[in-house]
């Protein structure tokens, strides 16, 4: 089945055996099982019949179409998990079975926007023993290619921001210790900024070359956030490959272009896109609670200027570490969330209504009696925020930040 291409044939032995899979299969997904047992037998088989295949392709088609649309039918955290592994199992089918008929590069780009959706939408985590081992050795199969040869022109190599002296209302400490962390920080429950802790951070050179950016992530398929406020009636979100947004939203130096405020927010990227993983490292704060087992979230925020995430709170630690760029941030304690008019809707419920950095005293009088904290966030600082502190964020220039959220 595979003469043409040995690799994809190493490949396809990490697709499951319908064993593997049958307990995700259970009544009253009756459709589904047919089309991944049939499926599963047929990449089984060292050899294979074309039609056979071809009709196997309709039906895979089919059930990633159907899956789909379930997912997109209502709220997503509403949607089953066995839908979604079902959408996974029928995205790694599809992708097979494509790149049976043609590996070439086109073939390969559009395989690798079907991973990404299986990943995004899917449930692909622990799914059978080897699905781990297959989404990764099949990310880096379909990103063997040479990638972007029609690029317009080169991105921009940002400018390296020079520190400068500004206000901040909340303690900096110098590269403390762990144990000056917990007591200071993490015990005391104080918003803290900590210098001089990811100085051996690779990122910090190397993303400001967002032609790097573009070479390891730009065929990816990432979720972005339209409208530079989540909270406004305008906001919206798309899928998107990374080089798109890249050139949109930071190609233009010139600043002619009139497409609107894109936001890569709150993205697991680092588990999606592993190189960019490795230019970083999770900061040893994060482990100061020995008896935490809840793995640390690490979400990435990438922007052009005038990015906003609006007053609002989060239920975990935070480590904001800022990799290039600045931003500006304010912030309000737990102790003032009843003065900070949180929205009242079950989606924006940890939101507040106002501008912090256009305080409307008239509409919110309660504001007033608020002791806000103002602070910029430059490049290699690193941000601790505990659970539950309010919280805004403006972009001063283009911009990328990770966080790492943990108990």
């Amino acid at each position: 089945m595979f003469t043409d291409d040995a690799t994809l044939g190493e490949l396809a032995k990490l697709l499951p055996q319908f064993a593997d899979i049958e307990h995700v299969l259970q009544p009253p997904e009756v459709e589904a099982r047919y089309i991944l047992k049939r499926a599963a037998k047929h990449f089984e088989q060292l050899q294979a019949n074309e039609e056979d295949r071809e009709e196997l392709g309709y039906l895979v088609e089919a059930l990633v179409d159907k899956s789909w649309e379930r997912i997109h039918s209502g709220h997503f955290s509403q949607v089953p998990l066995t839908t979604r592994q079902i959408y996974a199992l029928a995205c790694y089918y599809k992708i097979f079975l494509l790149l049976l008929n043609n590996s070439g590069v086109e073939q390969r780009e559009r395989c690798s926007a079907i991973l990404d959706e299986a990943l995004l939408l899917g449930c692909t985590d622990n799914l059978y023993g080897q699905s781990n081992e297959l989404q990764s050795a099949l990310m880096k199969y379909l990103d063997d290619v040479e990638r972007n040869k029609n690029n317009p022109k080169p991105l921009p190599i940002l400018e390296e921001l020079q520190r400068i002296v500004c206000r901040c209302d909340i303690p900096q400490l110098d590269a403390p210790s762990l144990s000056e962390f917990r007591a200071c920080c993490y015990d005391a429950l104080q918003p803290t900024i900590l210098l001089n802790t990811l100085n051996h951070w690779p990122a910090l050179s190397k993303w400001r070359d967002l032609n790097y950016l573009l070479k390891v992530a730009g065929n990816r398929t990432v979720p972005i956030e339209i409208g530079s406020n989540y909270a406004s009636d305008e906001w919206s979100q798309q899928l998107v490959k990374i080089r798109d947004f890249l050139y949109r939203q930071f190609g233009d130096t010139n600043h002619t272009n009139d497409f609107e405020v894109e936001y890569l927010a709150q993205h697991e990227l680092f588990a999606q896109i592993p190189a960019l993983k490795s230019d970083i490292c999770v900061p040893d704060y994060c482990s100061v609670n020995t008896e935490s087992t809840t793995p640390v979230d690490i979400k990435a925020w990438l922007g052009p200027k005038d990015t906003v995430s609006p007053m609002h709170t989060d239920p975990k630690h935070n480590l904001l570490c800022q990799v290039f760029g600045s931003k500006r941030i304010i912030l309000a304690s737990p102790s003032d969330t009843a003065n900070l008019y949180a929205h009242e809707s079950e989606f924006l419920g940890n939101t507040s209504q106002i501008d912090a950095a256009n305080l409307d005293f008239e509409r919110f009088p309660l504001l007033s009696s608020v002791r806000f904290y103002e602070l910029i966030l430059q490049p290699g600082d690193c941000l601790y925020l505990p659970p539950k502190w309010w919280h805004y964020v403006r972009s001063n220039t283009p911009s990328f930040s990770v966080s790492f959220w943990f108990e």
